[in-house]
């Protein structure tokens, strides 16, 4: 079989998926441009503020794609190619897409709130206070493991550092001209990107050498500004530059990929179980989340892209969108290695790791277009380094957001404080990820993120089900998602728990259980919640619960 056969049907896919499946979607949310959105009714210029469709698409993403439609995919491919590909297109169609764009929706009928603000209002203040308290837990867990793998990659990878620091300075100028000057945005567009692929190239001539510990300290002080620092002047431009990074590599390897031509080596055969991962299910649904469904993503549509949409339909280009072209990459990762057959997979995966394995092999596919294969390989070594950076500072000014809207409802001054002062939110967050990283503790938390992250998942599916149906909306299409995710959730912290115990872990086991028992607690006050709104209306529709 061609791995081009694949590559075009999953492609025709998705965009039919966004063309009627978006469009239904859109239609049950009511969205409408006549409703301004808060980057205009709350605009600041430091966190409200709208930004071109375009440029909005290039933040939201580079925040969400990361490395994480990569490893995932990858890893999961051990079970069986293809229930890895159908997980990723139907998971990615009817349970991410959708996920993602009611995130950022609930979030735009709720001024530009997190979802902690959404289940407040329709769950309850215990809800809320359990939510924001898991939430900023699991960001300062990503900021310290993202800030140990970008300055391993900088002490390892020179280049990539120096061209990573030239890329901020190039934002920096291309979100000053933008908002300041009066040139098209396509001319802008096109030199910046002309400007930045040349700084990949230069930052090949120009490494920078610094030790870990001098990386770890330069990040500490990035995070904080770029968090505090106006969207404008890096967040946006930043990110939409760098998001032509992994547009550019996407499309140099479908179409190394046309060229190349490869047939698929790996067998069809399904592995119920792999040594080292566990059974199929619940493992396959939590080791790929981003690609299918990712509860980083709600963190994201309500929290850094909800504030910056011009206009509400761009949430289903941004939204829906943005989280079907992270399924097409998805989909080219798992490309990479079923061209080998299981044998060799197996092997490099050993040896590799899935990001070295994905460089090498798309990097392949790209020489097969006349560029060198060592240049090829290192240019998507460096786009997919680059994208760990944007989810860093990304993380940081969430981690700020989430902590001001647990305080901004202060009894006392010093609450008061906490919650409207962005500079103190962002330095106990900056200084947190970074006390957690030194410690080395990050390193024992790490294995139980991917149950986390899909827990996340399932609480923002909770949290937009009962704000559909309190708000007199039909919210099939958002609970049959978040029954299957508080199942795979419920399932995988179970099996995660008994483990860790039955092995002496008790860290990870007590983490594990606090994690189920939350996810049970979430469940009984969205009942008990919807219970006393049938009750206070008479109604006596229990169906949803």
């Amino acid at each position: 079989m061609p791995l081009t056969g694949i590559i075009v049907i999953s492609t025709i896919i998705l965009v039919l998926a966004y063309r009627f499946y978006g469009r239904i979607i859109s239609i049950r949310l009511e969205i409408d441009d006549k409703n301004p959105t808060p980057a205009h009714t709350k605009r600041d210029n430091v966190d409200y503020m709208p930004g071109k469709m375009p440029v909005v698409l290039g933040h939201h993403f580079a925040s969400i794609a990361g490395a994480g439609p990569i490893v995932g995919p990858i890893i999961a491919v051990a079970f069986g190619w293809i229930p890895a590909l159908l997980w990723i297109l139907v998971g990615g169609i009817f349970f991410g897409a959708v996920h993602d764009i009611t995130s950022m929706m609930a979030s735009i009928r709720h001024q530009g709130k997190s979802i902690g603000e959404v289940i407040e209002r329709y769950i309850g203040i215990s809800g809320k206070n359990l939510f924001m308290t898991f939430a900023f837990a699991t960001l300062i867990l990503i900021i310290a493991v993202f800030v140990d793998i970008v300055a391993k990659t900088f002490v390892s990878v020179p280049s990539a550092a120096s061209a990573s620091l030239m890329f901020m300075v190039l934002a920096l100028i291309f979100g000053w001209v933008m908002t300041k000057s009066n040139i098209p945005f396509w001319l802008l567009s096109t030199v910046g990107v002309i400007f930045m692929y040349g700084l990949v190239y230069l930052g090949t001539i120009w490494p920078l050498h610094f030790d870990y510990f001098t990386w770890v300290l330069i990040l500490l002080v990035y995070c904080f500004l770029a968090a505090i620092a106006p969207v404008w002047i890096l967040l946006q431009p930043r990110d939409y530059l760098n998001s032509f990074l992994l547009y550019g590599m996407m499309l140099l390897g479908i179409i190394g990929i046309f060229v190349a031509n490869p047939t698929v080596e790996m067998t069809t055969e399904v592995h119920m179980h792999v040594d080292n991962l566990g059974y199929i299910f619940p493992v396959l649904f939590v080791t790929i989340a981003c690609g299918a469904i990712s509860g980083f993503h709600s963190l994201v549509a309500s929290g850094t892209t909800s504030k910056q949409l011009d206009r509400e339909t761009d949430a289903r280009r941004i939204g829906f969108g943005g989280m079907l072209i992270e399924s097409l990459l998805a989909v080219v990762s798992v490309g990479t290695v079923i061209v080998l057959s299981r044998e060799d997979y197996q092997v490099s995966l050993s040896a590799l790791g899935p990001v070295t394995l994905y460089s090498n092999g798309l990097g392949s596919f790209i020489s097969s277009i006349g560029i060198p294969i060592s240049l090829a390989i290192s240019f998507v070594a460096l786009t997919v380094s680059a994208f760990a950076v944007t989810t860093l500072d990304t993380c940081t000014r969430l981690g700020r957001f989430v902590f001001q809207e647990y305080f901004s409802k202060g009894a006392t001054p010093f609450a008061e404080v906490l919650g409207s002062n962005r500079y103190i939110a962002t330095a106990i967050v900056a200084v947190l990820s970074v006390s957690l990283l030194l410690t080395g503790q990050f390193q024992e938390l790490w294995p139980v993120f991917g149950s986390a992250n899909q827990l996340l998942a399932a609480i923002a599916l909770l949290a937009v089900t009962v704000w559909l149906y309190k708000t007199g909306k039909n919210p099939l299409f958002t609970l049959i998602p978040m029954i299957f995710m508080f199942i795979v959730t419920l399932t995988s912290l179970f099996i995660f728990a008994w483990n860790n115990f039955s092995t002496n872990s008790y860290i990870l086991g007590v983490v594990a259980t606090l994690l189920f028992i939350l996810s049970v607690s979430l469940i009984v006050l969205a009942r008990k919640s919807l219970r006393n709104a049938l009750n206070m209306t008479g109604s006596t529709d229990e169906s949803i619960m």
